[in-house]
C-alpha cells in the first residue's frame, strides 16, 4: 500500500503597513492643535510712581492707609491682617482672622475707606452684574470685551464713576505654607482685587509678629 505524503501548510508572510496610521495621527494632532484654546497670559496691575511735581518724592509711591490692608500669612494655617499701614509700636493693630468667606474675605468685603466707600463690596456687586450680562448675552460679551470691562471695575470705574480701590500687601513668614499663600492669592481673585503685591517680611514686621506671639 502506497504511503501517503504528509501535507504541508503553506506559510504566508504578513506585512502590516502603518503608513496610513501615521498620516491619521498627524491629522489628529493638527486638529487638536487648531481646536484647543491655548492658555492666556495672566497680567498683574502695577502701581507706578506718580509724576506729579506737587507730590513729595517720598509720597509718590505711597497709598492711603484707609485704602491699604496688610495681610500676614503665618504658620499653622494662621492668617493676620492690619487695616492700613502697620504700627510697629502697637501690636494690637495686628488682628487674627480665619480663611474663607467668614474670615479674610469678610474683612476685605466690609473694609470702609476714609470717605465712606466700601470698594470691594461695590466692585463685587458690579462684577456679578457683568457676569449676568455675559451669561444672558454671550455674543455681546466675548472674552475680550468681558476682560476689558472687568479690568475697568478692578480699577474702580463703576457705573461711570471712579471709586477708591484697595491695595493689598501680602507678607508670608518663614513658617507659612505654600498652600496658604496660594489661598491668599485666590482671595484676591474672588474679591476682584486689582492691586496686590507679595512683599518680604522686614525686621520691623518680625518684631511686630513676635510681640503678638505669631510664628
Amino acid at each position: 500500500m502506497a504511503k501517503q505524503k504528509e501535507s504541508k501548510q503553506k506559510k504566508i508572510d504578513l506585512r502590516v503597513d502603518f503608513t496610513p496610521m501615521v498620516d491619521m495621527m498627524m491629522l489628529l494632532i493638527t486638529f487638536f492643535m487648531l481646536c484647543t484654546s491655548l492658555s492666556k497670559p495672566q497680567t498683574m496691575q502695577l502701581t507706578m510712581p506718580s509724576n506729579d511735581e506737587n507730590v513729595q518724592k517720598e509720597d509718590r509711591t505711597a497709598t492711603k492707609a484707609s485704602q491699604t490692608i496688610t495681610i500676614y500669612v503665618a504658620g499653622n494655617d494662621k492668617i493676620y491682617y492690619v487695616a492700613g499701614i502697620p504700627n510697629y509700636n502697637d501690636p494690637n493693630c495686628l488682628k487674627e482672622t480665619t480663611w474663607g468667606k467668614e474670615g479674610i474675605r469678610k474683612v476685605l468685603i466690609n473694609h470702609v475707606t476714609e470717605d465712606g466707600t466700601i470698594p470691594v463690596s461695590t466692585i463685587m456687586k458690579a462684577k456679578a452684574e457683568l457676569d449676568s450680562k455675559k451669561l444672558s448675552n454671550p455674543g455681546k460679551y466675548p472674552d475680550s470685551v468681558y476682560n476689558r470691562e472687568l479690568e475697568k471695575l478692578k480699577n474702580g470705574e463703576v457705573d461711570g464713576q471712579k471709586i477708591p480701590t484697595l491695595t493689598i500687601i501680602i507678607k508670608a513668614t518663614d513658617n507659612a505654607s505654600y498652600k496658604n499663600l496660594v489661598d491668599a492669592l485666590d482671595e484676591m481673585q474672588i474679591c476682584s482685587i486689582g492691586k496686590y503685591v507679595i512683599d518680604n517680611i522686614t525686621p520691623e514686621d518680625k518684631g511686630l509678629l513676635t510681640k503678638k506671639g505669631v510664628k
